[in-house]
């Protein structure tokens, strides 16, 4: 039983951990049983954030009313999400104050005042607080250096055990990322004696992802964000990097993109809604990619790359590990999704819904509401990177009836005979009602349902597409 706790710091650390959270529903291998999200940003009305936590507790939901075992073929919801607090979040103290306020400016001596003023500009010292550090890791680093005094980092060391690992989350051309990641690995290297596991945390393995520039912000006369600054502070970054943050992981992953699309410029808060991107999901893999890892013995620098230079991401464009990892679970849980959506109303008196007795009730209970509504924000994550740029499409999204044609790159196997030469929603219902037939009538009606299409779509992957 081991935990990889995972924190995201910034707005990118929290898409990325919502890609994490898609992942792991629709089953791709993670070899840590539990999964500890740790969202730490200053903005609490960040629309990013709130927006990962909600997906976070649906997924917790789900994953507490079904049950794992070493006999369970189901592979949905397995790796078991698990809180520190229950929003997720640590909580930064005093992130509403101006940075003048929070630093004490007014009780400085002259001296010291004239030394503030050297450090930070009048632009610094004036800045609200309460929508993070809008791009200045200088203000970021003084703010947050209360991590390791703080009552969720000490409960963040009290769970820790022996195996368990850490990876942390953040972008190198903004002000959180950059000012929280460094700061985040020296407080767990340099752990306090007060701390209880101390010891485990200084010698804990460590994965990291940093994020360089993958998108842009449109001019905003308005706003502190520019643009023309990513790159500049993205090269001072990793000059710092190189000696003062690569040696103190075990694996440290570095991942970015073109600027192709300039987002909206939000400084933060509600207005914050930045679409999912392609290098979130490469950054989740990253995290899977640590957690599975058996060597972590020496230090790693890993960069991640496409097999086939494209626009709009399909399949047949990823490297054989990243399409080996993603293609089944991902289409497997794609005709999931769509069954529910488009086919499971007009066949509730179908033999496998008899059998699960799912035509009443169920459909209007917690469960089965809580797995709809994940499953509404795992599609739009999934329009959100098709439309994006530089966009992953794997599947067709207006999904027809012929929807085994609808996984890009992939020839569906055609038969005249048998359960095989039906076609689209009849293949996986006459598969439904085969399966159903050889279920354990003892497990709960929530495992005998996740089982049965999970089981149903893993032959139909074989049958299909020989895979």
């Amino acid at each position: 039983m081991s935990k990889l706790y995972v924190f995201g710091i910034g707005g990118t650390g929290a898409r990325v951990l919502k890609s994490l959270c898609f992942l792991l529903a629709t089953g791709v291998k993670c070899k840590s049983t539990t999964v500890v999200p740790i969202l730490i940003d200053p903005d609490a009305a960040n629309s990013d954030v709130n927006h990962t936590v909600e997906i976070l507790r649906l997924y917790k939901n789900i994953r507490s009313m079904l049950t794992f075992d070493d006999e369970t073929s189901n592979q949905f919801y397995k790796t078991n999400i698990s809180p520190i607090n229950p929003n997720f979040r640590i909580n930064i103290q005093d992130s509403k104050k101006k940075f003048k306020e929070f630093i004490d400016y007014q009780s400085l001596d002259e001296r010291n005042k004239a030394l503030i003023s050297l450090l930070f500009s009048e632009k610094n010292l004036n800045a609200d607080l309460e929508v993070g550090f809008k791009g200045n890791p200088n203000m970021g680093s003084v703010v947050l250096n209360q991590f390791n005094t703080s009552k969720d980092f000490e409960d963040f060391a009290s769970s820790f055990a022996q195996g368990d690992k850490i990876f942390i989350i953040s972008s190198i051309f903004g002000g959180t990322g950059a000012a929280g990641f460094p700061l985040l690995l020296k407080n767990i290297r340099s752990a306090s004696p007060n701390l209880n596991n101390h010891s485990l945390l200084k010698n804990a393995s460590i994965g990291a992802v940093s994020v360089l520039p993958y998108f842009g912000v449109k001019k905003n006369e308005e706003s502190d964000i520019e643009k023309s600054t990513f790159i500049s502070k993205t090269k001072a970054a990793l000059r710092y990097y190189e000696h003062g943050v690569n040696d103190s992981v075990n694996s440290m992953y570095y991942l970015g993109d073109k600027l192709v699309k300039d987002y909206d410029n939000n400084e933060g808060g509600v207005e914050q809604k930045n679409d999912a991107h392609f290098v979130e999901l490469a950054s989740a893999l990253a995290i899977l990619d640590f957690a599975n890892d058996s060597d972590l013995s020496i230090n790693k620098v890993k960069e991640f790359g496409i097999e086939n230079e494209s626009q709009n991401i399909v399949f047949n464009d990823l490297g054989d590990k990243t399409k080996s990892d993603l293609l089944k679970p991902l289409s497997k849980y794609y005709f999931f999704r769509n069954y529910l959506e488009n086919a499971l109303q007009e066949n509730l008196n179908s033999d496998f819904a008899k059998r699960l007795n799912i035509k009443g009730q169920f459909l209007n209970e917690d469960f089965y509401l809580k797995l709809k509504k994940f499953n509404e924000y795992l599609w739009d994550w999934l329009i959100q990177m098709s439309g994006n740029q530089r966009g992953f499409s794997p599947f067709t999204l207006n999904p027809k009836n012929d929807i085994f044609s609808n996984v890009k790159g992939l020839k569906p196997h055609k038969s005249i005979i048998g359960i095989n030469s039906l076609k689209g929603y009849e293949r996986i219902t006459a598969g439904l009602n085969k399966t159903a037939k050889k279920m354990n009538t003892s497990e709960s009606t929530e495992d005998r349902f996740m089982e049965l299409f999970f089981d149903t779509t893993e032959k139909l992957m074989t049958d299909k597409y020989k895979l």
